[in-house]
């Protein structure tokens, strides 16, 4: 029998590495999403209210996975595809993209999580989200019991589920909502105390817009190792 492929792959949104959004979601969980180690050293000044042991623990989850957007969840690769296919495939679906201001973001619960979700609802990220998951869904190796069952789907809504046997995660179609994760879930007491520190480091993201402008190919080696952004293809489509 031929051993089931460990490493994955996702696709996600992570904007210009020079850009604000870049800078201070990197700086926040003390790793940049091109290092393939996880040091796991604050480069922010948090104040005297989150001491460094504090931060380290409510971030130990989206460090490993790296400040991003999911577009296409992690993945196994398909029998017979390559990461050479998959990237062949994004760049054609990247060269027919046309770029887009993504709205203000600012610091949301989401249940026990915090993460930076949009100030007002996007169409076109929406749109991107539903191409990135069906347009390369042929590279994605069906579930294993073990991946659909870490998924708790006996907490999903039916159409969640529909779309975690269809799609391998149930936050597709209808059912996407764009974040960037911050923080592993906390108790209420955690939360409400790391969230006006977020609040106050993450404030001018609220204040402007964010260029969505590429896709990003991100890459696992192995179970519990950190998510390293392994190459960027560009939109090539001008707007009309």
């Amino acid at each position: 029998m031929t051993d089931i492929a460990v490493d994955r792959y996702a696709i996600y949104f992570f904007p210009d590495p020079q850009s604000l959004l870049a800078r201070l979601g990197q700086d926040w969980l003390g790793r940049s999403v091109e290092a393939a180690t996880d040091e796991g050293q604050p480069s922010l000044e948090f104040g005297p209210g989150l001491p460094s042991d504090i931060w380290r623990e409510v971030t130990a989850m989206p460090r490993t996975y790296g400040f991003h957007a999911t577009l296409k969840a992690p993945f196994r690769l398909a029998a017979g595809e390559s990461r050479e296919t998959l990237e062949q495939a994004a760049t054609k679906l990247a060269s027919g993209l046309v770029p887009f201001a993504l709205p203000p973001l600012q610091v949301t619960a989401l249940g026990g999580f915090l993460a930076l979700c949009l100030g007002e609802p996007s169409i076109e990220m929406d749109v991107l989200a539903d191409r990135c998951v069906m347009d390369l869904d042929r590279f994605r190796a069906p579930l294993t019991a073990a991946e659909r069952s870490k998924r708790r789907p006996e907490r999903l809504t039916v159409r969640q589920r529909e779309h975690l046997d269809r799609w391998g995660y149930p936050y597709a179609g209808e059912d996407f909502f764009f974040h960037m994760t911050l923080t592993g879930s906390l108790p209420e007491e955690v939360r409400d105390k790391v969230a006006p520190i977020l609040q106050h480091l993450m404030a001018p993201l609220g204040q402007t817009t964010h260029r969505v402008d590429r896709l990003s190919l991100f890459y696992q080696s192995r179970p519990g190792a950190p998510f390293v952004m392994v190459r960027q293809f560009p939109f090539q489509r001008e707007s009309e």
